[in-house]
């Protein structure tokens, strides 16, 4: 059995490598500025929250906190994904910006979950909030929240990585807004409670979303099939298409960082085939109609080299004539 390495997009050195690191440059730069406007004004939205006794802004710096946190390592992801690979992470470091996500994910869950448990508590005892200087501090926080959510909406919206941190401002914007109508309902009528109660409001729609972000930023850690892809009709496709190919079987579809798509698989080939030929033709195959510019083919003649009846399998071929067992490289 042979198997072909030949033709693939090697992780950072693939068919896409020159967009992809356009890409990153320019989204390590947004998520950048981003970070230095939401850690800047977060320190003047928490005393804010203090002076005025705004639940709402209090969570809205506690939400911006994390962010800022959360886009610094989002900054750090995308500048660690630069690095080339090595002997011992052999993909780079790609996967780093899918782990940040992820973490970002599980950080908008405690911060939700936060703002619930305090806005229960301000229900239970309400307590006087200043709704001008709340207003003031909302309005300003809006501001930056927007420039910062420009800055970020104008990157790649098809990495996990930047998708996370939008998330991140996101929920900030919100926060700001559900402050500046909790300010306006507590100058208009003096009712306290609609600050904590938007609070909430908040928090359930960052839930949502940070859960979608979650799931999905998971499915790229277990290696599960991209969902714009499907093993089965990509195997019967090649079997479809692929002048030589009997059988496809072995295979795997994965993606690295979300954008970057992969597979392996085992192609049999019908008698006299030309291995290197059939390789090529499939792998052209995948990247032209599938978007899989990294894949790895075993070409097969007979019985699969992973079957596990070896006596089988040695009687079958007994006569059969010497193939060439090389690696392409």
């Amino acid at each position: 059995m042979a198997h072909d390495h030949a033709s693939h997009g090697h992780g950072p050195h693939g068919h896409s490598h020159g967009a992809g690191h356009v890409h990153g440059s320019t989204d390590k730069k947004r998520v950048l500025i981003a970070a230095c406007l939401t850690g800047g004004f977060m320190v003047a939205e928490a005393l804010g929250g203090l002076i005025t006794g705004s639940l709402a802004l209090l969570a809205d710096a506690g939400h911006m906190l994390a962010d800022s946190i959360a886009l610094g390592l989002a900054w750090y992801a995308f500048h660690l994904a630069g690095r080339p690979a090595t002997g011992r992470l052999t993909y780079g470091f790609g996967r780093v910006k899918t782990l940040v996500a992820y973490t970002n994910g599980i950080a908008i869950f405690v911060i939700a979950l936060w703002i619930v448990y305090e806005a229960w508590g301000r229900l239970m005892h309400p307590a006087p909030v200043l709704g001008g200087p709340m207003l003031v501090v909302a309005v300003v926080g809006l501001l930056v929240n927007i420039g910062a959510f420009f800055v970020l909406n104008g990157g790649d919206r098809g990495s996990l990585n930047m998708r996370g941190a939008i998330l991140h401002v996101l929920g900030d914007l919100l926060g700001s807004a559900a402050a500046i109508a909790a300010a306006l309902v507590i100058l208009a009528t003096g009712w306290t409670p609609i600050d904590p109660i938007l609070s909430v409001l908040v928090a359930l729609l960052i839930l949502s979303t940070a859960w979608s972000l979650m799931r999905e930023a998971a499915h790229v850690l277990l290696e599960g099939v991209p969902a714009s892809l499907d093993r089965d009709l990509i195997a019967k496709d090649i079997e479809a298409t692929v002048k030589g190919v009997r059988e496809v079987h072995h295979m795997h579809v994965w993606s690295l960082d979300g954008t970057s798509n992969m597979a392996t698989l085992h192609a049999c080939l019908n008698d006299g085939v030309d291995p290197h030929m059939a390789v090529s033709a499939i792998k052209k195959r995948l990247a032209a109609e599938h978007g899989i510019d990294h894949a790895t083919v075993e070409p097969e003649f007979g019985l699969c080299a992973d079957s596990h009846d070896e006596h089988d399998h040695h009687h079958d071929h007994a006569h059969d004539a010497p193939r060439d067992r090389r690696h392409y490289h």
